[in-house]
């Protein structure tokens, strides 16, 4: 096995959205940054791929709502250098029962930090989106600033500019060893490398490179069914009818949000996902029995059906994605407690892409020993008790 004699400022495993926007800042910064990648370039086994994503600043909590204005400024810049469309502007509506605790928690944020913002009453909705229908008691919330990420495009318009900056990116390598000192050695399939630091990124399979390292994260995988349903007179629920991306919150009828972007992807249909899934082996997310679960569909062709009349409730295609998700919600971003250049990115729990640009720039800190530009005290690991042999 041939062995890179050459010494890496940063080693990043995973070219997932992560991944990538950690080595695109690196290499920015004119460090020597190496993208490592377990399977070939573009791929479908992860949480990065797709055609489009929602952005939005609507949260419940300010610290995400707070880094989101970084965000929009990184995905217009990247955007410029890239001379591709990779952001649409069509609003976030939020619905929900007025009463609805999480509702008027986003509100007050939205609020709080400036954001424009509008309450739409149930016959406001219905005068200004006519193909959404609303059950009693239901309000809208309208994030003016949300929209959608073209996904695929974004990842490669990443992985061009982080190889244009000089940076390499291998894919096709699985990392099969960790040895943790300084340098960091990282053995993979084809050879070794050695680098100052080292960043995991690597989504379903953190905990598979953590463990050897002392350390299991609380990470659950689940495998996503993404759903597109078929509109009764094509386009109705487009962009072009200035339709917006949305999400349901607490509907009576489904325990997790329920959310929904205008249509484009697959011509005459419409991307309608629950925030949810079953717990998966990422190794074995292809296999035949995973298509046995159903009862999110059931949830979402009753939503369908009684919130959108214009598509039919019968599901068209039914594509995969995985999440990894923290007990939280909330992102891992942190380094190893015993190795202090072995930085993780982790438990993105299905709403990390659009924060990407600024969990890229917090990575890249945190492998440089920089001061970071956001108070991590949310992300840390040592919120979670019994992280074995590391101790936290």
């Amino acid at each position: 096995m041939a062995a890179q004699k050459d010494l890496f400022d940063a080693i990043v495993i995973g070219a997932g959205i992560q991944g990538c926007f950690t080595a695109y800042h690196l290499a920015k910064h004119r460090k020597r940054v190496i993208l490592l990648e377990q399977f070939f370039l573009p791929h479908s086994r992860g949480s990065s791929h797709g055609q489009s994503r929602i952005i939005r600043r609507a949260y419940p909590e300010d610290f995400y709502t707070q880094m989101m204005d970084e965000c929009y400024q990184i995905w217009a810049q990247l955007e410029r250098e890239a001379g591709t469309q990779l952001h649409r502007q069509t609003g976030l509506l939020l619905l929900g029962m007025r009463e609805n605790s999480e509702l008027k928690t986003i509100q007050a944020t939205l609020s709080r930090q400036g954001v424009e913002h509008q309450c739409l009453s149930a016959e406001e909705l219905k005068q200004r989106f006519p193909n959404v229908r609303l059950a009693g008691g239901e309000v809208g919330l309208l994030d003016k600033s949300g929209g959608l990420l073209y996904a695929d495009r974004a990842l490669r318009a990443l992985q061009d500019a982080i190889r244009r900056l000089g940076g390499l990116v291998r894919d096709g390598e699985k990392v099969m060893e960790i040895r943790p000192g300084r340098p960091v050695i990282v053995r993979s399939t084809s050879r070794s490398y050695q680098a100052k630091s080292l960043i995991i990124t690597a989504g379903p399979w953190t905990n598979r490179l953590l463990r050897p390292l002392g350390i299991e994260l609380p990470l659950q995988t689940l495998r996503i069914n993404v759903c597109y349903w078929r509109e009764k007179v094509p386009g109705s629920y487009g962009v072009s009818q200035a339709f917006p991306c949305f999400l349901g919150l607490g509907l009576s009828l489904a325990p997790h949000h329920i959310y929904g972007l205008p249509s484009g992807e697959y011509p005459g249909l419409m991307k309608v996902c629950y925030h949810h899934g079953n717990s998966a082996d990422p190794e074995e997310r292809d296999c035949p029995e995973a298509l046995s679960d159903t009862q999110d569909i059931q949830i979402l062709s009753r939503f369908v059906r009684d919130h959108l009349p214009d598509l039919e409730p019968k599901l068209a295609i039914l594509e995969r994605c995985l999440y990894t998700n923290t007990p939280d919600g909330h992102f891992v971003l942190d380094r190893h407690p015993k190795c202090d250049n072995i930085v993780i990115g982790a438990g993105f729990s299905g709403h990390g892409f659009k924060l990407s640009p600024v969990v890229g720039k917090i990575l890249y800190e945190l492998s440089m020993k920089l001061t970071p530009s956001y108070d991590l005290t949310p992300f840390r690991m040592s919120r979670f008790t019994g992280l074995g042999k590391a101790h936290l």
